[in-house]
Parts: structure tokens; C-alpha cells; sequence
């Protein structure tokens, strides 16, 4: 089976605890995204690997129009009934962002994609095809959780990843997400991060586990860290997760998308 059809089969299972996970619906982390976006007013926005809707529910509720694509069926049917009363500002479709589809909804005066870039096989060529689709002038954004810059402390993020989601291929380091934004084209690139937790009990049961789960955590408190992924035990037995996440903005040269 290829990539897309396990992720678009892990997520149809994923959905319904996805869409209540802290660190995804999170309201004040979703406005500070749309905040630090900082797109055009009542921009036409791509959201890029849209999931059940939360970040298109903000961007709509912040008066743009949206167009989400996304692999999974569950996702894409939740993304509708969380917008449904937006009317025709908002279109969802369960499609690949590489879908020639979407030529025909283009351009867009903005793209962007949270919690995507790890899994997908080839980032650099999703983030071209959303530059492909954003007219001159436009905004890309991109938040994703990132690894360490020491290559033996990043394998062992990616190792315990990949046993509890079998979709995840790899985290990028904050450099490597920005060096992407200006090998596809983009200008005036910005970069943030931010510190987030995620519990281990939580963040476990709603993946697509390729070990057990006594496994991930046995390795999890093996002492191993990386940077924005460190984990810790609590005096109740539970396990912390100190996270770090990054978001980047560029813009496509040739309009007036800078700020």
C-alpha cells in the first residue's frame, strides 16, 4: 500500500480522539498561529492536510475563505460539520495537496499546513506544489514539532515516533524547515517557536502504535533526550513530554504579501 493510503487509513481511525487532543484543539495556540500568519485581509487560504477542521474553524472565524484538502475520509466529513454553517467560505475536500484538482481552485493567497511535515515522505516537494499554488505576493505558513540538530539524539526521536505512528518518516530541526522555505522560492522568511507538553498516555493511545505501548515507554525513560522531545517522570507516574514547536512564514516574490 503506498504512504498516502496508510495515512489516509491511520487517520480515519485516528479522528475522533485527534480532534479532542490538547495539543490539536488548543484555542489560544490556533489564534497565535493565525496571529503570527498574519495573512492578507479575507485572504482565500489553502489549508494544506486540513484534518477534522480546527485550524480552518479559526482562519474562517477570523472572516477568511478556505479550501482544506486532506487523505482522510473521517477527517474531511468532521472538517465540514465543524464549518458547515460557513457556507460557501469554506469547501473541504478529501484529496492530496498534489491533486491537479486543485489547479482549478487556484491561486491561493495563502497556504498552510500544522503538524503535517512529519509525515510526509518529501517535504520540500509538498511545500513546492503549495508555492506552485499561491499567486505572486501570497503567504505560505508551515508549524510543525521539531527534532534535535545532533544526529544520534534526533534518531532516537524519530525511533520512538515511528513505534507509536507507523506514518510519522521523520522530524525536521527549525533550521531545516526554514533552509526548505527558501529552497522552494520563498522570500521574507520568519521564524518562531514555542514550547509545548504533551502527556504520554494521551499522546500514545491516539496514534497508530508499530510497538507496544509498555515498549514506548520502557524506551521513552530510558534517560535518552532529544531537543523538543523530552520526556519526564511525574510524581503521579504519568509521563511529560517537553516539546518544541516551530512555525515559518515566507512569501512568494512579485506581490504585495510582505507586511
Amino acid at each position: 500500500m503506498s504512504h498516502e493510503h496508510n495515512l489516509a487509513e491511520a487517520f480515519d481511525g485516528q479522528a475522533a480522539q485527534f480532534e479532542r487532543a490538547p495539543v490539536q484543539s488548543d484555542p489560544a495556540a490556533i489564534g497565535r498561529l493565525i496571529q503570527n500568519a498574519d495573512f492578507p485581509e479575507g485572504a482565500y487560504v489553502l489549508d494544506a492536510g486540513c484534518g477534522p477542521g480546527l485550524v480552518s474553524r479559526g482562519l474562517l472565524d477570523a472572516g477568511f475563505r478556505v479550501v482544506g484538502v486532506d487523505l482522510s475520509r473521517q477527517m474531511i466529513e468532521r472538517a465540514r460539520r465543524r464549518c458547515a454553517d460557513k457556507g460557501n467560505a469554506a469547501q473541504f475536500f478529501q484529496a492530496s495537496v498534489f491533486d491537479a484538482s486543485l489547479d482549478a481552485l487556484a491561486p491561493f493567497d495563502a497556504t498552510i499546513s500544522r503538524y503535517v511535515l512529519h509525515h510526509i515522505i518529501e517535504p520540500r516537494q509538498f511545500l513546492a506544489r503549495q508555492f506552485a499554488l499561491l499567486r505572486p505576493g501570497g503567504v505560505m505558513v508551515a508549524c510543525d514539532h521539531i527534532t534535535d540538530t545532533d544526529s544520534s539524539r534526533a534518531a532516537f526521536h524519530r525511533a520512538i515516533e515511528v513505534a507509536r505512528d507507523k506514518t510519522h518518516t521523520r522530524n525536521l530541526t527549525s533550521g531545516e524547515l526554514a533552509d526548505l522555505f527558501a529552497a522552494v522560492g520563498l522570500d521574507d522568511i520568519d521564524l518562531q517557536e514555542e514550547s509545548f507538553v504533551l502527556d504520554f498516555d494521551e499522546w500514545f493511545d491516539r496514534g497508530t502504535p508499530a510497538d507496544s505501548k509498555e515498549n514506548v515507554r520502557h524506551r521513552i525513560l530510558s534517560g535518552q533526550a532529544a531537543r523538543g522531545f523530552d520526556a519526564s517522570l511525574q510524581p503521579d507516574g504519568r509521563i511529560r513530554i517537553a516539546c518544541v514547536r516551530t512555525f515559518v512564514r515566507g512569501v512568494k516574490s512579485g506581490g504585495a504579501g510582505n507586511r
